[in-house]
């Protein structure tokens, strides 16, 4: 196990590339969803519009894209700077908002909003907490601070 002196206990951070993991495959899974809808729905590539529920999917998959593009490096950042165990708690919310985010928008698109409230306060926190905990440790290695 890896001990970076930085996160606290352990746990969090050995559970963190389970997170990320899950974060990935959903994300495949979506795109795979995407292909469905697009031979279910009769979409040819590179159309991206033509049936409601095609579309849908297709904005579950790219506004996943756009999400994990902030959520991953902020995860790894809180993570190894702020707390491993809040990360890895946090890493699990943004995964059940996503899904719900999903599910919802698959149904309806004014379905999506309350997993998207979810996912999007988790990134928030880990995006700010890693922002606190990338100053924090370039102040303490520069002196400031200890």
């Amino acid at each position: 196990m890896i001990n970076l002196g930085l996160a606290g206990s352990n746990f969090g951070l050995a559970i963190l590339p389970l997170i990320t993991f899950l974060a990935l495959l959903l994300y495949f899974g979506l795109g795979i969803g995407v292909g469905i809808a697009r031979v279910k729905y009769q979409v040819p590539p590179p159309q991206i519009t033509g049936n409601q529920a095609f579309e849908r999917a297709f904005r579950v998959h790219q506004n996943t894209l756009e999400q994990i593009v902030i959520f991953l490096p902020s995860l790894w950042l809180f993570g190894l700077t702020v707390n491993s165990n809040i990360a890895a708690i946090l890493g699990g919310v943004w995964l059940i908002g996503r899904v719900l985010y999903a599910w919802g928008y698959y149904l309806a698109a004014e379905k999506r909003v309350i997993g998207n409230a979810i996912s999007s306060l988790a990134s928030i926190v880990l995006l700010l907490g890693s922002g606190y905990g990338a100053v924090k440790l370039a102040l303490l290695f520069n002196g400031v601070g200890t």
